[in-house]
């Protein structure tokens, strides 16, 4: 477990400028490097949901660092963490809290489920029931509980990092379309090239490395780049090529459903955030496309049954003109 919330380790400045916040930023990224190898570009994905205030998806099989990613970001943020296994036999309860009767004081006293941490690894929520997932993904949306007519609010800053395995795997529940579009990004992490994985191999043990692993951010300065990011420009010629985006996705007989005006926002706030990892305060066009798979492949659905998520994504940066 980490260490208390309020106990940063690492003194940093305060990121007045977009080139101090990709400095600090830099430095999470080459601290988690080692940990995660060869995955460079799925770390700073993630980073950059978390800091979009996003929530994150993760599929893929079994054994390939999901975990070791979520346990990762805690550990390099300073972030309270906790985990959730989700199984055909998990109750909304497990996850939220349940009211429970004191008979001291003669009334019900809740008591706080592992749902109430500032990054919350939901591990394989495709094998819980959609009554147990609707539980975790109503909390992700309103950023707090009601239990017997009682809110009570989640910390701040509130991740989930949700893992889940191949739909095609057996006792899987699918989530539904409605929910997969509450997570900011979904990103694969994929086997890990020859190179990396020799290394692996022949490395020490990667939980053994975590656990010595110190923050590199304050909570603060988290704060801090994540309003930052709401801070990005983004100019109005990129605002319409993200609408011609939307648009295409909407017109073209390829796509069985089109992008959402959610999935825009959601394009804007990645595009702003994967500048600000870069450094900048404006945003270009290769922050959209270098966002806009992560961020669409969950919310687009196919005309023809024989193409793939990653083709549709494709066919959106191949035949929308950048202005």
């Amino acid at each position: 477990m980490n260490k208390t919330l309020n106990e940063p380790v690492i003194t940093a400045p305060d990121p007045r400028s977009p080139a101090d916040a990709g400095k600090l930023i830099a430095r999470v990224l080459e601290s988690g490097q080692d940990i995660i190898l060869g995955k460079r570009r799925e770390l700073r994905l993630a980073l950059a949901c978390l800091l979009a205030r996003g929530h994150l998806l993760i599929e893929d099989l079994p054994g390939v660092g999901k975990t070791t990613l979520a346990h990762l970001l805690a550990k390099l943020l300073g972030l309270n963490y906790q985990r959730i296994q989700f199984t055909s036999d998990l109750l909304p309860a497990d996850v939220v809290g349940v009211s429970v009767f004191d008979r001291d004081n003669g009334g019900f006293r809740f008591h706080k489920g592992p749902i109430f941490t500032q990054l919350l690894l939901a591990d394989e929520v495709n094998r819980a029931t959609p009554r147990a997932q609707s539980a975790l993904l109503e909390a992700m949306e309103e950023r707090q509980v009601t239990i017997d007519g009682d809110t009570y609010p989640l910390p701040d800053p509130f991740f989930v990092i949700a893992t889940q395995n191949p739909s095609e795997q057996i006792g899987t529940f699918p989530l539904p379309e409605s929910q997969l579009d509450r997570f900011l990004m979904r990103i694969s992490i994929g086997y890990p090239s020859r190179d990396a994985e020799l290394e692996l191999l022949n490395g020490e043990n990667r939980r053994v490395m975590l656990s010595r692993l110190e923050p590199q951010l304050h909570l603060e300065d988290l704060r801090q780049l994540q309003r930052q990011v709401d801070t990005v420009h983004v100019a109005e010629p990129l605002l319409e090529y993200i609408q011609d985006l939307l648009a295409y996705s909407r017109e073209a007989p390829a796509f069985a459903t089109g992008l959402s005006p959610r999935a825009g926002l959601a394009l804007v706030q990645a595009a702003r955030a994967w500048a600000l990892v870069d450094g900048r305060g404006h945003v270009v066009p290769e922050d959209v496309q270098e966002t806009l798979p992560s961020v669409v492949r969950h919310r687009l659905g196919a005309g023809n049954a024989s193409a793939d998520e990653a083709d549709l994504a494709q066919l959106l940066i191949t035949n929308v003109p950048i202005p």
